[in-house]
């Protein structure tokens, strides 16, 4: 006996249940008329995820049970296809706003819901905020498809014992995982090997259905996979792109075999990239915007985060401006008109030097007897800002922020200068990694863009904000190695000063930093919104106080 399965590996639109409802049918309809007889979509493919506080509101379940009903009305005629639908579901009728829901995934069948499965296991840790939202579930789900008993899990479900056990005792040979699992580096080898735990737990294989896309500040790479009972890869979908992927189940005696097709794993920094690429041009294009807009300086961020932005939208939608000030090196000009004219996108220059004088003469009877300091640098950085946040609201483009996570980490960066914009590509992306990526760009064109995008002196050259003369970033911060490292023990591993320092950390670079790092709450509560491509980002994972004595 053979069973097709296709899991609808499909990037949704948070709040969009029409148009999501009319995907799911359309991915229906496609993978009935291919032979398959069991369709899998991701978690809550209904609403997207995660749709937050939209989850509190009685009109906004409403609307969800409405588009589930009109998944099953239109799929009513696709005869022997069974839907596992991943929704969310009121507790009762007439609840309350405010009320938690069910994290559902319900099977549909001939028009029908014939089962609902809630979600047992409510992650409430790094991004997500389940309990807040969600109730959860105590029963398994079990159905049958074309002679095969399939036990329906969703997502947090599997990366614990108790969930997979219960529909394995309730009679389930094939474990089918619906997910909405937050993409960051190393997370596809991660998730595989714990279904493999799963998997040798309970002798049954597994089909592991993934969302794909980019929402706010959080990637969903899909690479859907299903494993065999031995644990062994049966199936791997390509990552970052949408695809109804198709596994064959077959039958013999009580033995069940998966065959699909494995598409291969791919390097750290072709998924890092993938993910930028994706974040960015989901962010821009399901927010509306025509496009997108930079200030380019000759550095390497604005360098990369203008490779990212070509790749995510096309050289068309990308406007970069160079804004030199008197301290602005000529092969800063050079470097950035060279870039620019390789990605093949308009790029303009403004001089701020007759704006940062003004702003000097305004403030000079009130600055009187002071050195210059920060002060002017920052002025620099806020007339940039400036300027590039009228071109947006004159043409509509989204400004793109360029600050790095090094920067954003310990406050190298001016609040309403070089933070002014809608969307941080690289927020999460510590200034090492800049370096590396920048590199692996230029050796490879994944997207068709131009080869080599990014001029070598960009790479090489010592990092500077130019807005002294002879400025460069290692006279306010520790080497890059160094800092990046100490961030990544302490600010993404949560360890203890002391335990730092043991590891071979100058004391003074530990202090320094992670008192940089505290400092600095209050800037990075008003950054925009970025990509998230780690264990733990500046965004929903970091939610500390900025008023506060604790300095451990």
């Amino acid at each position: 006996m053979m069973l097709s399965i296709c899991t609808a590996q499909l990037n949704f639109v948070v709040g969009d249940m029409p148009g999501n409802a009319q995907k799911i049918i359309a991915a229906a309809h496609e993978a009935h008329a291919q032979g398959a007889r069991l369709l899998l979509t991701p978690e809550l493919a209904i609403c997207g995820y995660a749709a937050e506080d939209l989850f509190l509101r009685p009109a906004f379940l409403a609307a969800c049970d409405d588009a589930v009903k009109t998944v099953a009305r239109e799929t009513a005629g696709l005869n022997g296809l069974a839907i596992v639908l991943g929704h969310p579901q009121k507790l009762a009728a007439g609840d309350p706003a405010f009320s938690p829901c069910l994290n559902a995934a319900s099977v549909l069948r001939h028009g029908q819901i014939e089962q609902t499965y809630a979600k047992r296991e409510l992650p409430n840790y790094q991004v997500f905020d389940e309990r807040r939202y969600f109730v959860a579930g105590q029963s398994p789900c079990v159905f049958e498809v074309q002679g095969v008993r399939v036990g329906v899990l969703i997502c947090e479900d599997a990366w614990f014992p108790e969930p997979a056990r219960a529909a394995a005792s309730a009679g389930a040979q094939l474990l089918a995982v619906i997910n909405a699992s937050p993409f960051h580096l190393g997370k596809s080898a991660e998730r595989e090997q714990t279904m493999r735990v799963r998997v040798a737990e309970t002798g049954l294989p597994l089909v592991y259905a993934h969302l794909v896309g980019g929402q706010d500040e959080v990637v969903f790479e899909g690479r859907s996979f299903a494993l065999n009972a031995d644990g062994s890869v049966a199936g791997r979908a390509p990552g970052f792109k949408e695809k109804l992927v198709f596994a064959h189940i077959r039958q013999a005696q009580a033995a069940i075999k998966i065959e699909a097709e494995v598409v291969p794993e791919c390097s750290l920094e072709a998924d890092l990239w993938d993910a930028l690429v994706l974040g960015v041009r989901d962010y821009v294009g399901k927010n509306g915007f025509p496009g997108a807009l930079l200030g380019l300086s000759g550095g390497i961020d604005s360098a990369l985060v203008l490779a990212i932005a070509v790749d995510a939208l096309g050289a068309d939608k990308v406007r970069t401006v160079m804004m030199p000030s008197p301290y602005t090196a000529d092969i800063s000009w050079i470097d950035a008109r060279d870039m620019a004219e390789r990605m093949g996108v308009r790029h303009d220059e403004i001089s701020i030097a007759s704006q940062f004088e003004a702003f000097k003469a305004a403030l000079a009877p009130h600055f009187a007897g002071r050195a210059e300091d920060t002060t002017e640098e920052n002025l620099q950085a806020r007339i940039r800002g400036m300027l590039l946040m009228a071109l947006s609201n004159k043409f509509g483009a989204i400004v793109l922020t360029t600050g790095n996570k090094s920067e954003l980490a310990t406050g190298y960066c001016t609040l309403y200068g070089d933070m002014a914009g809608g969307f941080a590509p690289i927020k999460d992306v510590a200034k090492t990694r800049v370096f590396a990526l920048a590199r692996w760009r230029n050796a490879h064109d994944p997207y068709g863009t131009g080869a080599n995008p990014i001029p070598e002196r960009i790479i090489t050259r010592p990092p500077s904000a130019e807005l002294r003369p002879d400025q460069k970033d290692q006279d306010s911060l520790p080497a890059y190695e160094v800092l990046d490292a100490i961030v990544a023990r302490y600010m993404e591993n949560d360890e203890p000063i002391e335990s730092i320092i043991a590891a071979g950390f100058e004391r003074a670079d530990v202090e320094r930093v992670t008192r940089l790092i505290k400092l600095n709450e209050y800037k990075r509560r008003q950054a925009p919104v970025g990509v998230r491509v780690t264990r733990r980002s500046f965004g929903k994972d970091w939610r500390y106080p900025i008023t506060s004595k604790f300095r451990a």
